[in-house]
């Protein structure tokens, strides 16, 4: 295997990192409205991401930084073509991050419930947006013989790409769901148990079209590809697995199933890096797409000394904040009055910027 195919499976893997470990950050922060009624249960919550939701989005900066030093033709390509759509996506990222640092800076409840919109609509952008584009990769876009793309915005928007856009969605959703299910207690628990069968049904179906679609899309053989069937029976699972309260094992399967998604569309991808609708013969590849070999040989040595150190120290935290957030209590009326909340091991909720900590109204305004 050349360092051209090297460095296409760990473009894959940061790619599917991001979406396995931001997936359910982004759903716990599109569903944390609807499991949280009161500001106590939605900081609940937002608490039991505190610690990771940034950490977790490096892996994006990650797999953008990657495919620009692996593969420019490829990085340039791409992101002429998608730069609006680029724009969004930190439009979403910027709302998001923003609504965190800032949602506890007032006690007003017209402030926080303008901030709690930004966070929903923060993530459900970002899953979506992204997984259109990738989609397009595999569907294909009007690009030329020089790599240059010659369509308008609206042209991003293609069936297999938006498909492929709302199915990660709809994992984020599940994904999110099994999270909350499993580090959160009480009433928010509660409601996340509810919605995370359903999701998962839901993620179900569209994991099923997007293997179909797929199938159709790369006509490959007869059967789809192995791992096409694996995400779509995790997911399954994963709905098995809430309805007999194994929560532990319903979030493997989420994670997973999402990260399985992830992988068949790079597998389905291969050789290509970015398909031409415009003709085949301008397909980039790996081979056509990549840098010097030199520059490949010094990549991996930085990626194999520092990927294991990100790995290493992001396991760690995980392993600190390992514990359930405590909420209040499923029959607590919904006056109830402002009590700390505990997310364990010795953790305060605040994510590493320190600007998630537990203190409530009247004293200071934090989250």
């Amino acid at each position: 295997m050349g360092l051209q195919v090297f460095w296409f499976i760990v473009i894959a893997f940061f790619w599917t990192g991001f979406f396995i470990l931001e997936g359910f950050d982004l759903g716990v922060g599109a569903l944390h409205m609807v499991v949280g009624k009161t500001d106590i249960e939605r900081r609940v919550a937002i608490n039991s991401i505190g610690p990771f939701w940034d950490g977790n989005e490096v892996w994006l900066i990650v797999a953008g930084a990657g495919t620009f030093a692996a593969f420019p033709l490829w990085y340039a390509s791409m992101f002429s073509a998608l730069y609006l759509a680029v724009m969004l996506v930190i439009l979403a990222l910027i709302i998001r991050g923003v609504s965190f640092e800032y949602r506890g800076k007032l006690t007003s409840p017209r402030w926080r419930a303008t901030w709690d919109w930004m966070m929903t609509i923060g993530s459900l952008l970002l899953p979506l947006l992204l997984g259109i584009a990738l989609g397009d990769l595999l569907e294909g876009l009007p690009i030329n013989s020089q790599g240059n793309y010659t369509g308008s915005f609206w042209d991003l928007f293609t069936g297999y790409g938006v498909w492929f856009g709302v199915t990660l969605l709809a994992l984020s959703l599940a994904h999110g769901a099994a999270y909350l299910n499993l580090k959160t207690t009480g009433v928010v628990q509660e409601r996340a148990h509810r919605l995370a069968g359903p999701l998962s049904w839901v993620a179900a179906l569209f994991v099923l079209g997007f293997v179909i679609w797929t199938h159709l899309q790369s006509n490959r053989g007869v059967f789809p590809n192995p791992i096409q069937i694996i995400a779509f029976l995790l997911v399954v699972g994963a709905a098995w697995a809430v309805r007999d309260d194994y929560h532990g094992w319903a979030f493997a399967a989420t994670t997973a199933a999402i990260g399985a998604t992830v992988i068949a569309l790079f597998v389905t991808l291969y050789p290509d890096v970015m398909v031409s609708s415009t003709n085949s013969a301008y397909n980039l590849t790996v081979s056509n797409a990549s840098s010097e070999h030199y520059s490949l040989v010094v990549m991996t040595v930085a990626a194999l000394i520092f990927t294991p150190l990100v790995l290493a120290y992001q396991s760690w935290s995980y392993y600190v904040f390992r514990a359930r957030v405590k909420g209040p209590a499923a029959d607590a009326p919904p006056s109830a009055p402002s009590t700390p909340v505990s997310t364990g091991a010795g953790s305060s909720g605040a994510g590493p910027s320190g600007s998630l900590g537990v203190a409530l109204e009247g004293d200071g305004g934090q989250t």
